[in-house]
C-alpha cells in the first residue's frame, strides 16, 4: 500500500488518540470507587438479611409478649372476681372455702406467669436492641455507599469530559489519513493490544520495543518515502520519524 508520509504521520496522531481514549476506557472499568461499591454492596446485603432476620425475630417475641400479657391478665381478672365474691361473705362456708382454694390457686398461677412474662419481656428486649443496632449499621453503610456513589460519578464524568475533549480531533484525523489506511490500521490494532501504528525510533520499533537489524534499516532507508511499511516482527504499522536512525 502507498500513503505519502503526511497521512502516515497522522496517523501516529491517530493513534495517539485512541491509545488515551483506551487507557480513558480502562480507567473507567477500574475506578476504584467500582470495587470499592461491589464491596459494600455485598456487605449491605448481609446485614440486610441480618436484619429482616431480627426484625422477625423481634415480631415473634412481641406476640409471645403479647399473648403473656394476656394469660396473667386473665388470671388477674379471675382473682378478682374471686375477691369480690369472697368480701361480699355471700355463699355457705364450704362455698368461701372453695373460693380460698381457687385464690390460691390463682396465685401461683398468675406468679408463674409472670415469670414467663419477664422472661419473653427480657428476650424481647435483647432482640430490640440487636434489631436497632443493625438498623444504626445499615443507615451508616447506606450514607457510606451515597458518599462512594457520588465519588464515582464524578471520576466518571471527569473521564467522559476528558474522552470527549481528546477524541474531538478524531473525525478530523481520520479523514485526512484516508479510509483505506485507517482500515488497515484498526485491523491491525484490534489484533495487536490496541496499537496499529508505531512510530520507528532509534533502530527500535514503537511497537514491539524491539531494535532492527541492519537488514531491514536497510531496506527501510532504500524504500519509496510513501511505501507504507510494517514491522517484520510485530508486524504493525512502521512510520518513519527524524530520529528513526536512517
Amino acid at each position: 500500500m502507498k500513503a505519502d508520509p503526511s497521512r502516515q504521520w497522522r496517523l501516529l496522531d491517530l493513534q495517539a488518540i485512541d491509545t488515551r481514549l483506551d487507557q480513558i476506557a480502562h480507567a473507567r472499568r477500574t475506578l476504584p470507587q467500582l470495587a470499592r461499591l461491589a464491596e459494600l454492596e455485598e456487605k449491605a446485603q448481609a446485614l440486610d438479611s441480618l436484619l429482616v432476620r431480627a426484625q422477625t425475630e423481634l415480631g415473634d417475641i412481641q406476640r409471645e409478649v403479647a399473648k403473656a400479657e394476656a394469660d396473667v391478665q386473665l388470671v388477674r381478672d379471675r382473682a378478682a372476681r374471686d375477691q369480690s365474691r369472697l368480701d361480699s361473705g355471700t355463699g355457705s362456708a364450704k362455698d368461701l372455702q372453695a373460693l380460698q382454694h381457687e385464690l390460691d390457686s390463682l396465685a401461683r398461677r398468675q406468679s408463674e406467669l409472670e415469670d414467663v412474662e419477664i422472661e419473653v419481656m427480657e428476650r424481647a428486649e435483647d432482640a430490640e436492641s440487636a434489631a436497632t443496632q443493625l438498623a444504626a449499621q445499615r443507615d451508616v453503610l447506606a450514607a457510606e455507599i451515597a458518599e462512594v456513589t457520588a465519588a464515582r460519578d464524578e471520576a466518571l464524568k471527569e473521564l467522559d469530559a476528558e474522552a470527549v475533549r481528546v477524541g474531538a480531533p478524531r473525525p478530523d484525523i481520520v479523514a485526512g489519513v484516508g479510509e483505506d489506511l485507517v482500515a488497515l490500521y484498526e485491523k491491525i490494532r484490534a489484533s495487536s493490544g490496541g496499537l496499529g501504528a508505531a512510530p520507528l525510533r532509534q533502530r527500535r520499533c514503537g511497537g514491539c520495543q524491539l531494535e532492527l537489524n541492519n537488514v531491514d534499516m536497510s531496506r527501510i532507508k532504500s524504500a519509496p518515502v510513501d511505501e507504507l511499511l510494517r514491522c517484520e516482527e510485530c508486524r504493525r504499522i512502521l512510520v518513519r520519524t527524524a530520529e528513526s536512525g536512517l
